[in-house]
Order: C-alpha cells, then structure tokens, then sequence
C-alpha cells in the first residue's frame, strides 16, 4: 500500500521532491536531508500533509 507524498524545504518551504511511502508500517512523518533548488544547499527536508 504505498502512497505518493512531498518533501517540503523546512527553511524557505517549497515543495522540491516526491517520494513513495508505506503507511501502514510506517506512520510517522520522514525528515530526509536533501539538496534546495532555491537555498542552493542541502537542507533538511519533511513529509507534508
């Protein structure tokens, strides 16, 4: 059962990436470190609603 989600930049908050996930083995939210487009570095990146 996976279900398509976002990665939203927690320092300037747009929407880079998406990803796949399994919700019913894992509930809680990812936080991932990933590269911004618009910071230009990597930044911590979390799953959105």
């Amino acid at each position: 059962m996976q279900t398509i989600i976002t990665m939203e930049c927690t320092e300037c908050k747009s929407r880079n990436y998406t990803t796949t996930k399994n919700k019913s083995k894992h509930n809680e939210r990812i936080e991932k470190n990933k590269h911004c487009r618009n910071c230009r570095r990597h930044t911590a990146h979390k799953e959105t609603k």
